[in-house]
């Protein structure tokens, strides 16, 4: 079994789902006794969202490295990162510990495409929205599409993340908007949802959908328990 380095606390209440699923997965596979072989360094994210506010991308990657970098130092085989915006700087993480790592992208694509699905819906941060790395990934190394809802909805989605589920927090307000808002997006043509920030799972349920819902945080998760047990070879 590898040693899994988790880079968390973005938030930690999404890396405790992490660390829950890890191990159930672990047990379930491995059987008996068996928990999974992991090390977690978990970061300030009152430290990360002021950056992600100041769109500070360079102090983003210094934090981001120093802890894959402390990850190896403690035994890590290979990393994930806890957390769907902070793979913007996966590539710097990644060729600074020389460790592989398994993208969430990745991940995610392999579930879609077995549901044989080409075209999904994407939920997340703003810059997970709007910015390149998590859809062109998705299209160009998987053939999967990604569509958005226009601004003001990718705002609303942006804003209910920070403020409410960051904090804990999920109103009967915000559940009806979203329920709209993965509405519009089915009736674009999105054959699945992506739940593309590690917060929207915690609250956003598949009971209450009639549209297939990818939990990226449970994908991510059980695909680092079959890459540590040899199962898989899904990490760059």
């Amino acid at each position: 079994m590898k040693t899994i380095g988790l880079i968390g606390g973005m938030t930690w209440e999404s890396s405790l789902e992490y660390y829950r699923v890890i191990n159930e997965s672990t047990q379930e596979k491995a059987g008996g006794y068996h928990s999974a072989k992991c090390v977690l360094f978990s970061v300030d994210f009152g430290e990360i969202e002021l950056l992600h506010r100041q769109e500070n991308w360079q102090r983003g990657s210094e934090i981001m490295v120093d802890a894959g970098q402390k990850l190896k130092k403690a035994g890590a085989e290979f990393l994930i990162i806890c957390t769907n915006l902070m793979h913007k700087l996966a590539d710097d993480v990644r060729m600074s510990t020389n460790l592989p790592l398994l993208h969430i992208v990745d991940a995610t694509a392999a579930k879609i495409k077995g549901c044989g699905m080409t075209k999904v819906g994407l939920l997340g941060s703003l810059f997970t929205m709007e910015e390149g790395f998590y859809k062109d990934r998705l299209l160009a190394k998987h053939g999967i599409e990604a569509i958005v809802r226009e601004e003001q909805d990718r705002r609303y989605v942006g804003e209910a993340i920070y403020h409410e589920f960051s904090n804990g927090r999920f109103t009967d307000e915000t559940s009806g908007k979203f329920k709209e808002i993965i509405s519009k997006l089915q009736r674009r043509g999105a054959e699945g949802i992506i739940l593309g920030c590690t917060e929207i799972p915690l609250f956003i349920k598949q009971k209450d959908y009639d549209i297939e819902l990818f939990d990226t945080t449970t994908l991510h998760a059980k695909a680092a328990v079959a890459y540590a047990l040899g199962e898989s070879d899904i990490v760059e």
